[in-house]
């Protein structure tokens, strides 16, 4: 197969093509990737493709939520009731929550900060990368996608959009949570309800402190999507650029600068 492996012949690749996804490095905003991690820890480092800390980060980030009624208190809070919010805080849990939760804005933006430094060194020295990758479970191989149909996919269900630009073990974290946001918050059982005329009983089914999870999940899912999804295609068009460049264009040729 006439297809370069990454052999670790560079001190820097911008991607790898692997049956689980295509993981890639490119310029990032700090401040976007901190928000992110803000809004809910984990999904900073999640779009840096850093997966077991983000993991970690989302999963602390669910149970002390939970465990702390961070979310009642919020409910509260937006009804005006302060003293109630207060009253449901569990402080224990909420105490813990605090160091861990700056400390996932603070480290998405330093590592963004150093992978876009890694970035710009790995696009000068432009070693080549796998394009490919074929093995008893899965193919993957650099394709462009569209990036509405991401968003499209990831509105409809959170994750489809990952499993359509083949990022497999974000995909199944993703579809996973849904599904347990899902169970939890009765949100599936309420549309029903709401279909059927009965609203109250649609109010009262639902779960409100599992529902308030829902928004950044949604949020994530699609964004996540549609930004992999264009940063695919541009890998595309560098790969066959650096493809096409090697095989088939004279050594002696060059583009003279314009003169002005």
């Amino acid at each position: 197969m006439n297809n370069y492996m990454n052999d670790n012949t560079a001190r820097r690749y911008i991607a790898h093509v692997s049956i689980f996804g295509t993981t890639q490095i490119h310029l990032r905003n700090p401040y976007i990737i901190a928000w992110w991690s803000a809004a809910f820890p984990g999904f900073g480092h999640l779009l840096l493709s850093k997966y077991l800390r983000g993991f970690v980060l989302f999963i602390w980030e669910v149970v002390i939520n939970l465990n702390s009624n961070l979310n009642v208190a919020m409910i509260h809070s937006f009804q005006g009731d302060i003293g109630m919010a207060k009253e449901v805080l569990h402080t224990r849990w909420l105490l813990i929550y605090i160091p861990v939760y700056i400390f996932a804005i603070w480290d998405s933006y330093r590592t963004t900060v150093d992978l876009n430094k890694i970035y710009v060194l790995a696009e000068r020295e432009n070693h080549p990368f796998n394009s490919f990758s074929i093995g008893a479970m899965e193919i993957n191989y650099l394709d462009k996608r569209n990036p509405i149909l991401s968003i499209v996919w990831s509105l409809l269900m959170p994750g489809l959009g990952q499993l359509y630009i083949h990022r497999i073990i974000g995909a199944f974290f993703i579809v996973i949570w849904t599904v347990i946001f899902f169970y939890y918050s009765h949100l599936l059982e309420a549309i029903s309800l709401l279909f059927l005329g009965e609203i109250q009983k649609a109010t009262k089914v639902l779960d409100s402190e599992w529902l308030l999870l829902f928004p950044s999940l949604y949020g994530f899912a699609t964004y996540d999507a549609y930004i992999n999804t264009v940063e695919n295609n541009k890998l595309v068009e560098r790969e066959q650029k650096n493809f096409l460049k090697k095989t088939y264009q004279n050594p002696d040729f060059y583009i003279e600068k314009e003169k002005r």
